[in-house]
């Protein structure tokens, strides 16, 4: 099916596999499954799996061989990484396994690229064998990724060499946004967490753009939670469920997905019952009905002047957010 548009501008699906509370990990991952074959065939344009660590709550951690498994699920849909932490990985191996899901699936590979750990200290020492990085070898690690796939250094990468796998920087600052203009190179924003830095990184990047080989002009994607449902109470109801997952994860105790919670207002303490309606008065965080949401991703698009939009939605029941991402292609063309 061809991409549709919302006025104008793509969408494409974020999923972190979620883990709902007593199932398994093969569930998760077919539910993953079920939910790009969905998404491709409503007209979404990308799907992207995310790399996080040690949280029980998400499947998506070896993301390379995941993006393997739902791109031969699907037939059109590009599928890639949203992004695959670089500092965790030596950008041989990283070469290699997009090299090697390129060769396997032609012109559908993306390879968005980001700095942090994507998880606690320990666990990135775990990764990395070391504590002694801040981040700030993030550019060495991207040119040597690229020499790569360029085949220009002393070692090769096979399968990997001259692949045409299209490399994004994810960021919630502005350290990313700037390396992306620098290099050229399409960029992502997470403004799902990171609201407050979106404008500031979006300016950093376009004003310091320089055009490449690889991109003429500046193309930024940007990230939002988004929940439909046939009513607003319905919506709201179902976005607790990220609620308790966001809570769990500040009290550093990660929890499987938890089922939504019918009475919130009354079930939750008065502070994050407030901490939680200011969440959803934010334009990083939509949910409602078709004709609230139509009306807020616009004013988000205006807002940002996001060239592509990356939607992720955190809902509990398959069914539920399966009919989310259908009420939402409904207002696309």
């Amino acid at each position: 099916m061809k991409t549709k548009h919302f006025r104008g501008v793509p969408v494409s699906v974020l999923d972190l596999t979620p883990v709902n509370e007593g199932t398994t990990m093969t569930a998760a991952i077919s539910r993953s499954v079920e939910l790009a074959q969905t998404v491709e065939k409503l007209g979404f344009h990308r799907f992207w799996l995310a790399e996080h660590h040690s949280m029980p709550g998400i499947a998506s951690s070896a993301t390379s061989v995941l993006i393997g498994h739902i791109a031969g699920a699907t037939e059109k849909i590009r599928v890639g990484s949203g992004g695959i932490m670089l500092p965790n990985h030596a950008p041989l191996v990283i070469a290699e396994q997009f090299g090697t899901l390129e060769a396997m699936y032609p012109g559908r590979i993306d390879l968005g690229l980001g700095r942090a750990p994507g998880s606690d200290q320990a666990t990135a020492y775990a990764l990395r064998r070391t504590l002694h990085t801040t981040g700030d070898e993030f550019p060495q690690l991207v040119a040597e990724l690229e020499s790569y796939f360029e085949g220009s250094g002393r070692v090769k990468a096979f399968p990997g060499t001259g692949a045409d796998v299209p490399l994004w920087l994810l960021g919630s600052s502005g350290f990313s946004a700037q390396l992306a203009a620098l290099k050229g190179l399409p960029f992502s924003f997470a403004s799902h967490f990171a609201p407050d830095f979106v404008l500031q990184a979006l300016q950093l990047y376009h004003q310091n753009f320089k055009p490449s080989k690889a991109l003429a002009e500046p193309y930024a994607m940007v990230g939002v939670t988004l929940i439909v449902a046939d009513t607003q109470e319905r919506a709201e109801m179902l976005a607790t469920s990220s609620q308790l997952q966001m809570n769990s994860l500040m009290r550093g105790m990660p929890e499987q997905f938890q089922a939504p919670v019918e009475d919130w207002e009354d079930a939750w303490p008065s502070y994050e019952v407030a901490k939680f309606k200011e969440k959803m008065q934010g334009q990083s965080f939509i949910i409602g009905t078709p004709e609230v949401v139509q009306e807020k991703l616009q004013a988000f698009i205006d807002h940002t002047r996001a060239n592509e939009v990356i939607v992720t939605t955190p809902v509990f029941n398959q069914e539920d957010r399966l009919h989310s991402y259908k009420l939402l292609a409904e207002m696309m063309e």
